[in-house]
């Protein structure tokens, strides 16, 4: 027994060591940066240790603004994206004819490039010079002024980000779903249809339970996902998001790194163990929720 312990721990030593490199010491490397003070990028130096760098960015514009954008993004996208992809899901698995064809349809989203589509969407609804854009177009024929969705109002950039971020996510999730879906025993639906069962019913009492494990999944990288949101944001609005206001906590942790007010790594780490904190903790509450609304 204690040789096959030692084979299987051997096995598993590439992986270890893997994980151990590349993740957890990168984890504590960051959690020990976020507490040194004054720390000079340049000279490897730091001024002292202590919560300073905490009380810097939790009283930071910038990052109440950036938290502001990211729960927003996260509470509007997450449950959408999931609904929708459900409900599309269930059409997908009622279709008998080019069923594979709308399948691969709905997918080609999912392996478009992020900033070809964010530039696609740009162009949708950006207001310029020489043209109002398609859907300023399509707003103009019920007689509506024209919104300028890229540059103008706070709530008009919000509404763009979160209909760009619904459309990327959808594909994968469509996907998953689609798979669960096909993998609930048919003798449950014949079941129900012999007792006269409605179609809601159905779907609330045997379909919904049957692929509860894979919504939870979704649910759980759906929120983790949009906590990290960035490239998505950089695709609509560039990279000056402070100044668009549309910033994400993924974007002012770059910020803090590499961008224009940049080189301050400690500054970074504190906002990086805040945004672990936050999804962990999230991921936590997802998990004692799903001991009682999750059937495995």
């Amino acid at each position: 027994m204690k040789r096959h312990n030692i084979t299987g721990w051997i096995y598993l030593l590439p992986a270890i060591l893997f994980l151990g490199a590349f993740m957890v010491y990168p984890l504590i490397d960051v959690f020990i940066y976020s507490f040194e003070e004054g720390y000079n990028f340049t000279s490897q130096t730091f001024g002292g240790i202590g919560f300073y760098n905490y009380s810097y960015i939790l009283r930071d514009p910038y990052f109440l603004q950036a938290i502001k954008n990211t729960f927003i993004l996260v509470i509007i996208t997450v449950p959408v994206s999931t609904g929708l992809a459900l409900l599309i899901s269930l059409g997908l698995s009622s279709i008998k004819k080019l069923k594979k064809f709308y399948q691969t349809v709905y997918f080609l989203p999912y392996v478009t490039n992020t900033l070809a589509v964010g530039l696609v969407f740009m162009i949708l609804f950006k207001k310029t010079a020489y043209s109002d854009g398609l859907i300023n177009m399509l707003i103009g024929m019920f007689g509506a002024e024209p919104i300028d969705f890229i540059d103008g109002p706070y709530w008009a950039k919000m509404l763009v980000l979160c209909i760009y971020t619904v459309w990327v996510v959808m594909p994968f999730k469509i996907l998953v779903l689609t798979s669960a879906l096909a993998s609930v025993d048919e003798n449950y639906y014949k079941a129900a249809k012999v007792d006269g069962t409605s179609k809601l019913r159905i779907f609330t009492k045997i379909t919904v339970p049957m692929i509860s494990p894979i919504i939870f999944y979704l649910v759980v990288t759906g929120f983790i996902g949009a906590f990290k949101a960035y490239s998505d944001v950089v695709a609509l609005f560039g990279t000056d998001l402070n100044a668009a206001e549309m910033n994400t906590i993924v974007g002012y942790i770059y910020d803090m790194l590499y961008g224009n007010s940049g080189g301050y790594p400690s500054y970074a780490s504190a906002a990086a163990i805040i945004l672990f904190i936050i999804v962990l903790t999230i991921t936590v509450i997802n998990l004692m929720i799903s001991k009682k609304h999750i059937y495995y």
